[in-house]
């Protein structure tokens, strides 16, 4: 077995997570299986490195001596810093050459260490590394179940000449996402030809799958003008509202390059203006049936725009800069980067085209389809009002809806808004995938009524009621805790400090599992699907989804969140041990 490279108690260069900065480091020891070098910050944070992380650099200035102040309160609100005894006895251990003591109760004087940074070029062994100062502060508590907070504040000046915009962005690799550049591939068939496969199924008068697979309709059917024209007319007027001067504007979360964008969150005013649009139509004896009728039609329809804007997004990203791009859109393979998408907030003079179609054409056009199909219940059914089964999927859908839109500004701090490309996928699942698979129970229901005894309708109610509370709660309080964490709210609350300066939240609902969002709407995907009851799978094709869609999600924040904090990730699972549901997963 080959000796390792750098030796327990060496003091090296160690790269900052997310960054290409390297800091003077202490390696603590070396795993031989996973291959991983768990160092030593000067600030008392400990990490698990890969040896390309790691390089034998010239020695860096030495740290400030620790100013020392007493602090009278432990509020974490107050300015006052008050440094762990773990941080104090790591600083010291590493200047002393000595592995650093973990407990020292009685050690409670501020630490603030300064850390000297190194912008290493992509060449380490012959390139000289060029300097530029950044500040990192360490805030604990005693270990007594107090809060836990890291506030990385680096400075926001570079010096002049220090890097390149280029050496300043560089990130490690990131890992490929939906099996790779293969998988892209495969992706970009099997979700058109998906989506097509449920439609032709639900429109069979058995949609049980003993009759698979569904008769193939002659190719002419596919198309309908006026469909397309009526999708084109629908997005237009979600983007004349959407640029109103009307509502919030709201700012996103920091960039790589620390520029912050501004949003226009007006997502319920176009809900609203919308009804009154559809409100107007009925008045006008316009047949919103259509939609019903020509499902399969406005399906093609939306997929056309779906790709034609693909296809734009791919090719205004070849001009974007390196700071536009998202990690993991810019692989270097066509197929992969065009599904994933290239640029992280493609925008025209403002216009944020990522922004709009997550929240507008396709979110709002879910409801307009529910109302459309609870029409042509009516219509097929001979109903005076639509069944008590269409009633309780439309309005649990919409209050979803009305929720997102009424707190559009937390989607800012979402995966797809942070760190997603605006590609295929999200441009496909935003104009697509939603209206028009989101909407099969309802559809379902057109043809195949289920009546539902009244203990059955309450028991169903408190399901969702359940579910949405969990939802809103956790996703509410994921949000505050990113914008803020040091939010006098979040003041009882414990988390755990991680080496990116940023807390994981182990306190609320994110003490009781990993992801509450995620079981939150689990429960409420289950309430849509019970009242169609269990003649059919088609109607609970959306549980079975968004069962496969949470396990790979929960897969992919696992192994992001294991590259980017480390072993403050080991010690979050270690914390909250279930992930999705308590108990069981």
């Amino acid at each position: 077995m080959p000796l390792p490279k750098y030796p327990t108690g060496d003091t090296v260069m160690g790269r900052w997570p997310g960054s290409s900065l390297y800091y003077e480091v202490k390696v603590l020891g070396y795993d031989s299986r996973s291959r991983l070098y768990t160092v030593i910050y000067k600030d008392g944070t400990e990490l698990e490195l890969k040896e390309q992380d790691i390089m034998v650099g010239p020695q860096l200035a030495r740290s400030r001596s620790p100013g020392r102040r007493r602090s009278r309160s432990r509020s974490p609100a107050r300015t006052t810093r008050r440094s762990s005894s773990r941080a104090a006895a790591a600083a010291a251990a590493i200047a002393d050459g000595a592995t650093p003591s973990r407990k020292d109760p009685k050690q409670r004087d501020a630490l603030e260490v300064r850390l000297i940074p190194v912008l290493c070029p992509e060449n380490k062994e012959e390139a000289q590394p060029e300097r530029s100062q950044g500040r990192y502060n360490l805030r604990r508590r005693k270990d007594d179940g107090d809060v836990e907070t890291v506030n990385a504040k680096p400075e926001p000046k570079q010096q002049p000449g220090a890097t390149t915009l280029a050496a300043a962005w560089a990130t490690p690799p990131v890992p490929l996402d939906f099996g790779g550049k293969l998988g892209a591939f495969f992706w970009l068939l099997f979700l058109p030809a998906w989506v097509l496969f449920l439609i032709l199924q639900v429109n069979q008068e058995d949609p049980s799958l003993t009759n698979f697979p569904p008769p193939f309709p002659p190719l002419e059917t596919f198309w309908d003008l006026r469909a397309l024209g009526f999708v084109l007319l629908w997005i237009l007027l979600q983007a004349l509202l959407y640029i109103l001067p009307i509502g919030k504007l709201s700012d996103g979360v920091p960039l790589r390059s620390g520029e912050t964008l501004r949003y226009r969150t007006n997502g319920f005013f176009a809900f609203a203006v919308s009804a009154a649009v559809v409100a107007a139509a009925m008045y006008l004896d316009v047949d919103l049936t259509y939609i019903h009728s020509h499902f399969l039609q406005l399906a093609v329809a939306s997929f056309l725009v779906s790709l034609l804007l693909s296809v734009y997004l791919f090719v205004r990203a070849r001009s974007a800069g390196l700071g536009e791009l998202a990690l993991g859109g810019n692989s270097g393979n066509v197929v992969y980067d065009f599904f994933k998408g290239r640029e992280l907030n493609p925008r025209i003079k403002g216009f944020d085209l990522k922004f709009f179609c997550e929240m507008r054409p396709g979110l709002i056009g879910w409801c307009l389809i529910n109302f459309a199909m609870a029409l042509a219940e009516m219509k097929h059914q001979g109903l005076e009002t639509p069944s008590s089964s269409m009633i309780l999927v439309n309005v649990f859908q919409l209050l979803y809806v009305i929720d997102g839109l009424w707190n559009e500004e937390a989607i800012l701090t979402t995966m797809d808004l942070m760190h997603d490309g605006f590609g295929f996928m999200l441009a496909f699942g935003d104009l697509v995938w939603v209206p028009f698979t989101y909407t099969l129970q309802a559809y379902y229901l057109v043809d195949h009524p289920n009546p539902l005894s009244l203990p059955v309708l309450f028991a169903i109610v408190v399901l969702k009621l359940v579910g949405f509370y969990i939802f809103r709660k956790s996703n509410s309080e994921k949000n505050a805790f990113r914008r803020n964490p040091s939010d006098p709210r979040f003041s009882h609350m414990k988390t755990i400090p991680t080496a990116t300066g940023k807390s994981l939240l182990v306190s609320g609902w994110w003490g009781v599992v990993r992801h509450p969002n995620y079981l939150g709407d689990l429960l409420m995907a289950l309430a849509w699907s019970l009242p169609c009851g269990f003649r059919h799978l088609l109607p609970w094709y959306y549980m079975i989804y968004f069962i496969i869609l949470l396990v790979h999600r929960d897969s992919r924040d696992m192994s992001d969140c294991r590259r980017k904090y480390g072993s403050a990730w080991d010690e979050y699972c270690r914390t909250v041990r279930y992930r999705i549901i308590p108990r069981v997963y």
